[in-house]
């Protein structure tokens, strides 16, 4: 797999680049088109890359100063259909599906600690969708509310921010998170109150034994232990772009659940679920947290080892 880097280039920085570019062995289809860039004056330069070395370039190029005075911009081609494409991916080390671009992470992390408006709304929905589940006994509809929950990226952006000293990242995503559901639970415990002023939920559809749905306002040891493994396998697909992996991470902790579970505790007045649903809801959220900043501590220390090694058994194999 290739990345493709489209650079703008200072006149002063042009030489350094280009120079740099061209003795990178991993690398093709160097282009340089003199002139071509009016802001900041200078070249525009593109180049293919493996994925494994683009965390490296983007380094040396920063070094050069050019994310100060130039611009870098990072995207991945659907289709590398040529000779010199394949030769690059077998001289990189590792495989391109491990690769760690951290530049890609942190924006990633940046959008999700950003409060939009549809961000809010699939909460909303989301917790909606739980507070049904609720009343209606449905594990379907948990995890329904699971996947549309759009909190996950917002996990991962606080661990991100305190594994790579990024503060002001973490406190965006902090304020996000507890904003976001404050807003999500408040919103469906008026619905809720409504609802049982109108006799459509009591209490006791609330309070009521619940074998398909209990669980989410009861938190135990393998909450937490969930709540971990979710959390690591979330932040492991996340850095690898294993996008496929975060539907089952989605449904596998109960964030969006308890919140709804909550917010009908508020609208229908009962305080034991309330309880419940707040320690379930910091139990999931904590145990996330904590679980991505052991895994992004470990791929910032010993990732590049770790693929060197697998490299090394797999090409044994």
């Amino acid at each position: 797999m290739l990345v493709h880097l489209r650079l703008t280039v200072p006149t002063t920085l042009s030489d350094d680049v280009v120079s740099l570019l061209m003795h990178e062995d991993r690398s093709a289809n160097l282009t340089v088109t003199r002139g071509a860039s009016l802001a900041p004056e200078g070249d525009l330069v593109e180049c293919d890359v493996a994925r494994e070395l683009v965390g490296e370039l983007l380094d040396r190029l920063k070094a050069l100063g050019l994310h100060e005075t130039g611009g870098i911009l990072v995207t991945t081609p659907t289709a590398t259909p040529f000779a010199a494409a394949r030769r690059l991916e077998r001289s990189a080390p590792g495989d391109p599906d491990d690769a760690v671009i951290w530049e890609s992470v942190i924006e990633q992390c940046y959008a999700a600690s950003r409060p939009t408006v549809s961000f809010h709304v699939f909460l909303v929905l989301a917790t909606l969708l739980a507070a049904i589940a609720v009343v209606t006994d449905s594990s379907v509809l948990v995890i329904g509310a699971m996947v549309v929950g759009p909190e996950f990226g917002t996990v991962a952006a606080i661990a991100t921010g305190i594994v790579l000293g990024r503060a002001g990242l973490t406190w965006r995503a902090v304020r996000l998170l507890l904003m976001s559901f404050a807003v999500a639970i408040a919103v469906v415990a008026l619905l809720s109150l409504v609802a049982s002023l109108t006799g459509l939920v009591s209490t006791d559809m609330v309070t009521r034994p619940r074998p398909q749905t209990g669980f989410i306002w009861h938190p135990d040891r393998w909450s937490f232990i969930v709540a971990l493994i979710a959390g690591a396998a979330g932040v492991l697909a996340l850095t690898t772009a294993r996008a496929n992996a975060m539907v089952g991470v989605f449904i596998s902790v109960t964030t969006v659940p308890a919140a709804g579970n909550l917010a009908l505790a508020i609208g229908t007045w009962a305080p034991s679920e309330m309880r419940g649903s707040i320690a379930q809801l910091a139990v999931n959220i904590a145990g996330m947290v904590v679980a991505g900043i052991v895994v992004l501590v470990l791929q910032r220390l010993m990732w590049s080892r770790v693929l060197r090694v697998s490299q090394r058994l797999f090409s044994r194999a």
